[in-house]
């Protein structure tokens, strides 16, 4: 199965948090909840003195072998072959199986409707051709879409 990736070059990032506002927008995320996270340690002091950061950007990784997918009693989860982790949202029912079985908590929970959200690299984006909105937004280019060759 080939797998999607996202690439994260933490040299080029500025955390601006552009790539967080654009999945938000694009994917209308209740405010609270996020679908990707850009975690930001710092400022510190680097090697050379300058104000530096220890940045680490995370989505859903799409896994060979998704515990989410595995866990998720209605079967609202699953892999389509190109490795794609999605979700069917009326199939839902809200039990949040997926969100303990996942080891990064990627998906989350909407109270407004009662059922999980979570990242699918804008698969609609990507059946076009296109690319996930937080690469499209990402200021610095940062983040890089990989596909399945």
């Amino acid at each position: 199965m080939a797998i999607y990736k996202m690439k994260f070059d933490k040299s080029r990032c500025i955390a601006c948090d552009a790539c967080l506002i654009h999945c938000k927008v694009k994917n209308k995320v209740p405010e609270g909840l996020s679908l990707n996270h850009l975690f930001v340690e710092g400022p510190m002091a680097g090697k050379d003195g300058r104000p530096t950061a220890k940045l680490k950007y995370q989505n859903c990784r799409h896994c060979k072998n998704p515990q989410c997918v595995d866990a998720c009693p209605t079967g609202a989860l699953y892999q389509r072959e190109d490795g794609l982790v999605l979700l069917h949202a009326d199939k839902c029912d809200g039990c949040k199986a997926c969100i303990e079985a996942c080891p990064w908590s990627v998906p989350v929970f909407n109270e407004a409707t009662g059922k999980i959200m979570k990242c699918d690299y804008c698969v609609d984006r990507v059946d076009a051709g296109g690319t996930p909105a937080c690469v499209t937004g990402c200021t610095a280019k940062a983040l890089t879409f990989v596909r399945p060759e």
